[in-house]
């Protein structure tokens, strides 16, 4: 009788592992040529897209057919910056002092899977306490629902930098970080701080070249590395093959990342033209984040949701985000696509692709800056990033055409990863 029952079991999984899905798409958003094609069926096998076939095409009676009919279906959508274990609130700086990492982890579930259902199918996340590598490994394991996750681990700072991790504590809870929890004032201690990460199971390298709006610490535009350490830093990380980003607001410290070496400018909110001009020649991208400054503008006329410094910082550089983001993107910048969720609330990373339309940048170019720029940037363009035989199968689907309303990118209504469908 058990081996009967092994036997069953064993025929229904292979049932099942054999069974082929059928997307029956209305349009279909070819982003590597920029162009929406009709009436499309895309095959999935297990884990991959098997063949795009022309008109609306069904299998055997064994294979699962899902109408997409008067849906647009895309690449499942990147976003190279955010923060999955932890989201904007009024207790947000006491959260440290309270919550335990359980705690942590537990709530990033949460986010990680409204992420996920956002359409958002990989994410890189750009920095917390080093439970994102934990949640990183839940959910390649099929523990926990969310994205595909390419973690930094914690950010790596200088002494009072704006990632700190003791900024704004008392005297005697201070101490002094090092390369281990992501504080370097030298440029043998930016190597270490990199090994350390990869060390930890981090993907990527995250610096903060500058200060910055939400941390405990009254500048947010100063430069806070040397480029000798942003040079340490940046020749380590490509030891090791991992990608580098750097949070900056002001223009010095983010002429100095990108003279240093550094691949991606996040925020880049006081960008001269000079800078422009160098991100430029050295083809830096630039990663806007107009989600998080418009949030956190908002945040500021809210009282006492931020602390009296964190706000004040607020309304200075919130509002500005957006507008160089457009003298950017009009210059010729490289421009990739993020949005800094989790001072944005988790879930509603679409609407940067409208914040992005609104300066400029057509809807298109938006699409592809969240699709195919940043599977390249990551180093995963063979596997991401396009609907196309051989990749991996993350589509998402939306009910209306976004070159026409881009709003409905806000509103994903499919999902799948990697063959399997978590919204529908």
């Amino acid at each position: 009788m058990k081996k009967l029952l092994f036997l069953t079991t064993l025929f229904a999984l292979t049932f099942v592992n054999s069974q082929d899905i059928y997307l029956q798409c209305g349009n279909l958003v070819d982003t590597q040529s920029g162009k929406l094609l009709k009436e499309k069926t895309i095959v999935v096998s297990g884990k991959n897209i098997k063949s795009i076939q022309n008109g609306f095409v069904a299998g055997t009676s064994e294979d699962l057919v899902i109408d997409l009919k008067n849906k647009t279906v895309l690449p499942g959508f990147i976003d190279m910056h955010v923060h999955i274990e932890g989201e904007s609130s009024p207790t947000r700086y006491l959260d440290r002092f309270t919550k335990n990492p359980a705690d942590v982890a537990l709530q990033a579930t949460v986010y990680a899977e409204r992420t996920l259902m956002a359409g958002f199918t990989t994410v890189r996340d750009l920095g917390g306490s080093g439970v994102n590598i934990a949640l990183r490994n839940a959910i390649n394991k099929g523990v926990v629902k969310g994205p595909r996750i390419f973690t930094a681990g914690k950010t790596i700072a200088s002494t009072g930098g704006h990632g700190d991790p003791t900024n704004g504590m008392r005297e005697d809870l201070r101490g002094d970080p090092g390369p281990k929890e992501g504080v370097v004032n030298s440029p043998e201690d930016a190597k270490k701080a990199v090994r350390q990460r990869y060390k930890d199971g981090s993907d990527v390298i995250k610096i903060t070249a500058t200060g910055g709006v939400m941390s405990v610490a009254k500048n947010g535009q100063n430069p806070q590395f040397t480029i000798e350490e942003i040079k340490a830093i940046t020749a380590t990380a490509k030891d090791y093959g991992m990608l580098t980003a750097a949070h900056a607001h002001g223009d010095e410290g983010m002429r100095r990342a990108v003279l240093g070496g550094i691949k991606t400018i996040e925020h880049g909110t006081l960008m001269s033209e000079e800078t422009m001009d160098l991100m430029i020649k050295n083809n830096t991208y630039l990663v806007p984040t107009i989600s998080a400054g418009k949030a956190a503008a908002k945040m500021a006329d809210i009282p006492g949701f931020l602390p009296p410094v964190v706000a004040k910082k607020a309304r200075e550089i919130g509002p500005v985000s957006q507008v160089t983001f457009g003298k950017a993107y009009k210059k010729g910048v490289p421009i990739a696509f993020g949005t800094d969720a989790g001072v944005s609330p988790h879930g509603e990373n679409g609407k940067e692709f409208a914040f992005m339309h609104e300066a400029g940048m057509p809807i298109m170019k938006t699409i592809q800056a969240a699709t195919v720029t940043n599977a390249k940037l990551l180093g995963i363009e063979n596997e991401l990033g396009q609907i196309k035989a051989g990749f991996l199968a993350d589509i998402v689907a939306v009910n209306e055409d976004p070159t026409k309303n881009v709003a409905t990118l806000e509103q994903v209504v499919f999902v799948m990863k990697e063959g399997v469908v978590f919204k529908k």
